[in-house]
């Protein structure tokens, strides 16, 4: 009787415990990464970017869907504008083989985009993100395989980041 007692008080400040730290963490304001509380006026916008069907500019448009915003067709007069200006590929030689190949790589992904709102000058941004990349000869498909997974995942990176940047915004 006493050890099913025990059991019972056990489970019981479990989930007292569990209810606990669920509340505190809600209470101050956490939120699971990739939620972005944007402004108001940031919940309906156009995107215009140079190359409208390229990576990054679907990559924003999926990350923008998903936090409810609504991403208009065409421009609209009183409504702001991300206008991606530059997404560019740039590659340093870190090292090379002894044969005079390059080994390793520096990729280096840059981001320049403007915010506009209706009756203000744009709001400039841009930003680098780098990762290193080991080229091996011998397996080239392989390492294809590989730069193009990491340029994908350096686009989802570049767009959370321009909507970190968003959820930043304060008018």
């Amino acid at each position: 009787m006493i050890n099913l007692l025990k059991k019972h008080l056990l489970s019981k400040s479990a989930v007292i415990g569990l209810v606990l730290i669920t509340s505190l963490l809600s209470g101050c304001g956490f939120k699971l990464r990739g939620d972005y509380l944007l402004a108001p006026e940031l919940k309906t916008l156009y995107i215009s970017s140079q190359d409208i069907h390229g990576e990054l500019t679907r990559t924003v448009k999926q990350h923008l869907i998903i936090n409810q915003v609504e991403v208009l067709e065409s421009p609209q007069q009183d409504k702001p504008v991300l206008r991606i200006l530059k997404d560019e590929l740039n590659r340093r030689t870190l090292s090379v083989f002894a044969n005079g190949q390059v080994a390793e790589y520096e990729l280096i992904y840059t981001v320049k985009y403007q915010l506009v709102f209706a009756g203000q000058a744009p709001r400039d941004y841009s930003f680098d993100l780098y990762r290193d990349y080991q080229d091996d000869p011998d397996l080239a498909l392989a390492k294809s395989r590989e730069l193009s997974l990491m340029l994908k995942e350096m686009r989802r990176s570049a767009a959370d980041r321009i909507l970190r940047d968003m959820a930043a915004i304060t008018r």
